[in-house]
């Protein structure tokens, strides 16, 4: 099916007619007319990669977008290389999209000079929320997240932490342990969470920040020993419990919301199709059923939720971040 059923969908708006006789409606109706670019801003294998390849797999189907979304790579920095490149070269066609992590890409673009931020993206849909957790090597001495503090506040300074990047979620969670704790830990960006893991599976660190999803499929090879959100995640980890749980007060800043982007400029049209369709995929049975076997919660939201979520974290990380060093 292609963009030109936009403007029935649009025919009980009350611009509807107005929409459908415009240049840029006009320009928009063989949309899409070739592949679908979506680029992720990590490297392959890791959460973002893995699971934005599993909610993409339909985007072919008539009744989504008659289209394939192919994924393609362009990590560094944390999610700055490949994001700085999408915000200032990505076409506004529709036919470049990204996957947005959130709270990353906002707080790297109040903590550096970058290309992108807020005002110069547009959401589509929202297809998951991943909390950060503690992980240590499967022959750690460490068996909770308290006893990991004990040892570091007997250690001052000693206890080193791998994460993806600065200023991605697993370094706004590790920010977050050394002051609830009272704790100086020595945090190590990473260049990404596969490197990450691999730090923390060759006990090259002590312990780490992970994504929920890529721990969960390590099995035994790591100790999970607190959740980085306001409630245990059930459906995957029952048994770990959040740092709250354990009288340490860190909440759900640093989950990784993730999802679908466009570039400011694409014709609002192209956008209102996408934000349709694109919601309805990620809402496929199948799409489903290949998250969780793979570990990676996930949290569905519309265009118009992932704006207010968005207009709510670039605030509340302002003051956050404003208040840890």
């Amino acid at each position: 099916m292609k963009m030109k059923t936009i403007t029935t969908k649009l025919a009980g708006l009350a611009m509807g007619s107005l929409l459908a006789l415009s240049p840029m409606a006009a320009q928009a109706e063989d949309y899409p007319n070739a592949p679908i670019q979506v680029a992720v801003a990590y490297g392959p294998g890791g959460a973002t990669d893995f699971q934005a390849r599993i909610v993409t797999m339909m985007a072919g189907k008539e009744n989504y977008l008659n289209m394939p979304m192919v994924i393609f790579n362009k990590p560094g920095a944390g999610g700055q290389k490949g994001w700085n490149w999408y915000a200032s070269s990505a076409s506004t066609d529709g036919h470049q999209l990204a996957a947005y992590n959130v709270p990353h890409f906002i707080a790297q673009s109040l903590k550096f000079e970058t290309s992108y931020n807020v005002d110069n993206l547009e959401p589509v849909a929202n297809w998951g929320a991943d909390p950060a957790v503690l992980i240590v090597p499967a022959n750690s001495p460490f068996n909770s997240a308290g006893e990991l503090v004990e040892w570091s506040k007997a250690n001052p300074g000693k206890l080193t932490v791998a994460g993806a990047g600065l200023y991605v979620g697993h370094h706004i969670a590790a920010l977050q342990l050394d002051k609830a704790a009272d704790i100086s830990t020595k945090y190590i960006p990473a260049g990404g969470g596969v490197a990450a893991m691999k730090m923390v599976l060759g006990s090259q660190v002590m312990a780490g920040f992970n994504n929920l999803s890529d721990a969960y499929r390590q099995g035994n090879k790591i100790k999970i020993l607190a959740v980085a959100d306001n409630q245990r995640e059930e459906s995957f980890l029952p048994d770990v419990p959040t740092f709250k749980e354990q009288g340490i007060d860190i909440d759900d800043s640093s989950v990784n919301f993730r999802g679908i982007m466009a570039r400011k400029g694409t014709p609002p049209e192209v956008l209102d199709y996408l934000a349709e369709r694109v919601h309805l995929m990620f809402q496929d049975g199948k799409v489903a059923k290949k998250m969780k076997a793979g570990g990676s919660p996930m949290r569905i939201m519309t265009r118009d939720e992932v704006k207010a979520m968005w207009t709510e974290r670039q605030a509340y990380l302002q003051e956050l971040l404003a208040d840890l060093k």
